[in-house]
């Protein structure tokens, strides 16, 4: 029997998201922006963002912008959180990751971008790049590996300002960390992986060298190595279960990389849905976990990439909806004639 997207619960599921963060979820309240993606990102790609009024999107465009460091050069960028007030702006400063789900979310919600202190955060941006091209998400210390060259990259190709990232390194932090089977982890000499793999193959892209970068060998054994990752649903690494989240993972690597054709749509579908709350919506990371907004909106985007009727199209290398990224073209379009 062929089990049915429920598109209404996992859209009230995202509304719930966008009031309040239930009690597990409250400990991280200083990536709160990070839920917010989920859930307006979420609805998007289920073709409900109209389920927000003009006013709820509205309240949510300011307060994103509440989160945004601006004009203190290296530290600038979005928190992930009101958690360091304005008060207290000599402790504030910018994260890699919530610079991205930050422009993302306000791409998302129509927003043009214009209160965006861009040289800022491209400075703030230029800071946070090592001498062996990876990135660090804060000045303030995090781990440095291939998330955050991909948060960097991502950034860089919203505001269309490539100056803040060496791109030379970058792009030689990426060939070093390919490992022995043909994946790529987090750093040179790590273990190969889903995630890891997604970042180094869309940053490439959005640096506009991932055919030019990677041999024509190296190419091939990065799809076959994606190729394997699949079970029924997609796992991250060798002799792991399936989960939710790979499906975009390697589904949109495959897609970049041109072979997402060559992987059975009929069981990846299969797996997702087995991990759907048709009652209280939701998709978790097993079909014996509870739903969670990063395997939700990831599942999701899975079956957007493979064409779930309903859903809309998603930007494989930027994690957007399509028409978050015409948008995104529509503003490029205007800085150019400025």
């Amino acid at each position: 029997m062929t089990v049915t997207l429920a598109k209404h619960q996992h859209a009230k599921y995202f509304q719930r998201f966008i009031h309040l963060l239930p009690n597990q979820l409250a400990v991280h309240d200083s990536i709160r922006l990070t839920m917010a993606f989920f859930a307006l990102s979420g609805l998007d790609v289920l073709n409900s963002l109209d389920v927000l009024s003009e006013q709820k999107r509205s309240e949510a465009i300011e307060w994103i912008y509440r989160l945004q460091v601006r004009g203190p050069g290296p530290r600038s960028g979005f928190q992930g959180s009101t958690s360091v007030p304005k008060e207290a702006s000599k402790y504030q400063t910018g994260h890699l990751a919530m610079t991205y789900l930050g422009l993302a979310s306000l791409l998302t919600l129509g927003d043009d971008l214009s209160r965006i202190d861009k040289k800022s955060i491209i400075q703030g941006v230029r800071a946070c790049q090592n001498d062996d091209g990876s990135f660090t998400a804060t000045l303030t210390g995090s781990e440095s590996d291939m998330r955050f060259i991909y948060c960097a990259c991502c950034i860089s190709a919203i505001l269309d300002d490539w100056s803040g990232i060496d791109k030379r390194k970058a792009i030689n932090y990426i060939k070093e960390s390919i490992s022995y089977d043909g994946g790529i982890g987090q750093g040179p000499g790590l273990e190969s992986h889903g995630g890891s793999t997604f970042c180094a193959v869309a940053s490439l892209l959005l640096m506009d060298n991932l055919t030019s970068a990677l041999s024509e060998k190296q190419l091939n054994r990065l799809r076959y190595w994606c190729l394997m990752r699949q079970i029924g649903g997609f796992h991250g690494r060798p002799n792991k279960p399936e989960d939710t989240c790979y499906s975009f993972w390697v589904g949109a690597t495959l897609q970049i990389l041109g072979v997402r054709h060559l992987t059975d749509a009929t069981e990846n579908r299969a797996y997702v849905l087995t991990t759907q709350d048709s009652v209280l919506g939701g998709l978790s990371k097993f079909d014996t976990s509870a739903p969670d907004p990063l395997h939700t909106y990831l599942g999701l985007c899975g079956l957007s990439l493979l064409g779930e009727p309903g859903l809309q199209a998603v930007n494989a290398a930027l994690n957007i909806s399509q028409s978050a990224f015409d948008h995104l073209e529509e503003i490029h379009k205007i800085w150019a004639g400025d």
